[in-house]
């Protein structure tokens, strides 16, 4: 039980592998965080004080547990998928439609997952869109990975259709060079 009640990981997760979702509209809680080259500082930290952010403004998660994490080189965001509500937090918004993310299910850890989100974006471009944010959702810890059936990270590229992509893409099929 005390393993239980240390971990910060969702028990309920959306079944979005596989999947396009778009996002656009859905109300968030999306506070920064610091990073220093991609890798966050005091993330435990920042996790738990948004939890504790998102419980003292009365809000209620999609999801309870599950952030989706966003990394840059010196900064970042923790997001979590909120009910429709009306805040007068700065950090709590309605995302931008659209907000269509690429969503699949990586089995590993952190250490594996750079390849898969390499095939992964390499597949969004030859369908004629263009990658933009990474989010990652660490599904289980080390505390609960054994529980769980092993590390899980929910994966979502959010994308944006790009006619020119779509148009390159398009040329290749039919046998015409690719050019500008």
């Amino acid at each position: 039980m005390a393993e239980q009640e240390r971990c910060a990981c969702p028990e309920h997760y959306p079944d979005w592998d596989g999947r396009d979702v778009d996002l656009g509209g859905w109300c968030v809680h999306q506070m920064p965080i610091k990073t220093f080259f991609h890798m966050p500082v005091a993330y435990d930290m920042y996790l738990a004080k948004q939890a504790e952010n998102v419980a003292q403004l009365g809000l209620r998660e999609r999801w309870p547990g599950l952030v989706l994490t966003r990394t840059r080189l010196f900064g970042g965001s923790l997001t979590r998928l909120l009910e429709d509500a009306e805040s007068p937090s700065r950090l709590v918004h309605y995302l931008p439609s659209p907000f269509t993310v690429s969503v699949f299910l990586h089995h590993g850890g952190i250490g594996s997952v750079s390849k898969a989100v390499h095939e992964h974006q390499i597949r969004l471009v030859e369908q004629g869109r263009r990658p933009k944010e990474l989010y990652l959702a660490h599904l289980t810890c080390p505390l609960c990975e054994q529980r769980k059936g092993g590390d899980k990270i929910l994966v979502l590229r959010r994308w944006v259709a790009s006619r020119r992509m779509a148009a390159n893409v398009a040329g290749r099929a039919g046998g015409e060079p690719a050019g500008e």
